[in-house]
């Protein structure tokens, strides 16, 4: 097995090439160390890119190397695209997680900032040692917290900054095509054909008090989330998070009868 020392016998190889090796013998550091080097320009043109932005350029170059660290060890060349291609999303992600953490635009519980960067961290770790990504339980044990709290902190962290509504979700859903737009609460089409008031009643029946004021306030007297959250004296995103519960009770529920 090859290691650090006997790097130099890997110096003239094709990056091609090195990928196979790597990927057929993950211990072997030395290729590894080559990949990154070569790299290294991938980076740096990328952590340029959030120059003047609030944090110091050597704390997100740090970020960046990272996760060109984390994206060698995940690539697989025999997919086919290129190593750049895959890449540049996973730098780039991590560096958005960073700014999350660091910089908020709004008011944020410093308990939330700390808890949503143990949970950017725990993410990473166990993705690394899982091959997958954690779901909200598996995050919550590692940290030794709750679900709701590390929801709260998943929420709170789209704080840092303002961004995009077309931006992508940029969560651990399958489908990658989701806009931040489409999980904002708003009126749903489907209300429309919902005639019976029948059903509409026999559907609140298997809903608690909260989410019956919720789904009253929300779709039938058009109240605004922060206008509700006011009103119960808890967060907008407590309310926003009940209102995708609730709208995902309806549809199944409609669906079942329909």
């Amino acid at each position: 097995m090859k290691n650090v020392a006997n790097a130099t016998d890997y110096l003239d190889m094709d990056t091609k090439e090195l990928f196979k090796v790597y990927r057929s013998d993950k211990e072997n550091k030395g290729v590894r160390n080559i990949l990154i080097e070569r790299h290294l320009y991938l980076v740096n043109l990328l952590a340029k890119k959030y120059i003047n932005k609030g944090v110091e350029f050597e704390d997100i170059y740090q970020v960046a190397s990272l996760a060109l660290i984390y994206a060698i060890d995940r690539y697989d060349i025999e997919r086919g695209f290129e190593f750049s291609s895959f890449a540049t999303p996973t730098i780039v992600g991590e560096i958005k997680k960073y700014f999350r953490d660091k910089v908020w635009t709004l008011r944020v519980p410093r308990r939330v900032q700390e808890l949503s960067k143990k949970i950017s961290e725990a993410k990473v770790i166990l993705e690394q040692q899982n091959k997958k990504h954690p779901k909200v339980k598996d995050i919550a044990e590692y940290i030794g917290c709750t679900e709701e709290d590390v929801l709260e902190a998943m929420e709170a962290s789209y704080g840092y900054q303002p961004i995009s509504l077309d931006a992508s979700s940029n969560d651990d859903s399958e489908d990658k095509d989701i806009t931040l737009i489409d999980k904002i609460g708003k009126e749903e089409s489907s209300f429309g054909n919902i005639e019976q008031m029948d059903f509409v009643k026999k559907f609140m029946e298997g809903l608690n008090e909260l989410e019956i004021k919720i789904f009253k306030d929300r779709f039938f007297l058009d109240k605004t989330q922060s206008t509700i959250a006011k009103d119960l004296e808890i967060s907008q995103m407590t309310v926003s998070r009940l209102e995708r519960k609730i709208v995902d009770k309806l549809r199944k529920e409609y669906e079942k009868n329909n």
